[in-house]
């Protein structure tokens, strides 16, 4: 991983973008949406800046660009000029300063990158090829937008709109994100386009008791993780616990949830009581096995009569 992704807070946070065409129309405009009080440093400006400035949206210093204009007080500072050697000279002056810089299109003058976003309201998803195929993303970010519903912004306003409710309801970290990943998983849910439809699903699901109710899937793993089914994927994200062979290719392991524990384990004696610790703990649990292998299928056998015998 070239960048470690993260998402920056800057409302009301001084920014300073140094030249006024194209390019610094496209930033400016991210950045003032984003809350960001943006100086724009230029002798001219585009007129959809000139705009913003009118509106009273960012401020613009109509003069040449010098090193006195910069200050420790900007958290970004992004060079968009079409001179290098300018945008050179303000990347030298901002790091002098200890300040992060852009300078735009040109990778090794900067300390941080965009990616290209998808937003639906509070849901933003960033893509990134860490500059080196800006037409991949592109392609990429389509066909993302494409597969992910208009609806996620109703969903989240609503599910932030709950955040004090459900914790009267469900006093427990856990059992809150039980009670969401059961109420995100609704047919209703998936569909609906206002807060009432999604007000009627919560009122139904939230009297009904969140079980603990432990569970293991065997999921066999190849080379291809691109063949691993859609269910596997579902189990592999609602997993608290994943066991996996130590042969397993990391891209399995890394499709896994993000905040599910990951344990390695060396053949099937060193597994057994893992599985049986997961089991008293009442775990959702993934194991990733070899395909085609028959040394787990005693354990599998002993698993399914565990589930059985507590039907």
């Amino acid at each position: 991983m070239q960048y470690f992704p993260i998402f920056l807070d800057l409302k009301a946070k001084p920014v300073l973008v140094v030249g006024g065409g194209e390019v610094a129309c496209r930033k400016v405009d991210s950045l003032v949406r984003a809350g960001a009080m943006v100086t724009i440093v230029s002798p001219a400006i585009d007129d959809y800046l000139k705009g913003l400035v009118a509106q009273d949206e960012c401020h613009w210093i109509q003069n040449f660009y010098s090193k006195d204009q910069l200050s420790r007080r900007y958290v970004q500072v992004w060079a968009t000029t079409d001179n290098p050697d300018l945008n050179h000279q303000v990347h030298h002056d901002a790091k002098q300063l200890g300040l992060l810089v852009n300078v735009v299109d040109d990778l090794p003058y900067c300390d941080f990158i965009t990616p290209s976003m998808i937003n639906r309201g509070r849901i933003q998803v960033a893509i990134s090829s860490g500059g080196a195929s800006p037409v991949l993303v592109r392609n990429l970010r389509q066909k993302l937008e494409a597969q992910l519903p208009q609806n996620l912004n109703v969903q989240a306003d609503f599910a932030a709109s709950k955040r004090n409710d459900i914790k009267q309801a469900l006093p427990d970290v856990e059992s809150r994100r039980k009670f969401w990943e059961r109420f995100f998983e609704l047919p209703e849910v998936e569909v609906a386009t206002s807060y009432q439809a999604l007000e009627a699903c919560y009122r139904q699901l939230i009297d009904q008791p969140v079980t603990d109710v432990g569970q293991v899937s065997w999921i066999e793993f190849g080379n291809d993780v691109e063949l691993l089914s859609l269910k596997a994927l579902r189990l592999m994200q609602q997993a608290e616990l994943v066991l996996y062979a130590q042969e397993c290719p990391f891209v399995f392991v890394d499709s896994v949830r993000r905040d599910a524990e990951r344990v390695a384990f060396d053949d099937e004696v060193a597994l057994s009581p893992m599985l049986t610790k997961a089991q008293q703990q009442q775990l959702r649990v993934v194991v990733l096995i070899p395909q085609a292998s028959t040394k787990f299928s005693l354990l599998i056998k002993q698993a399914l009569h565990l589930k059985l015998a507590s039907q």
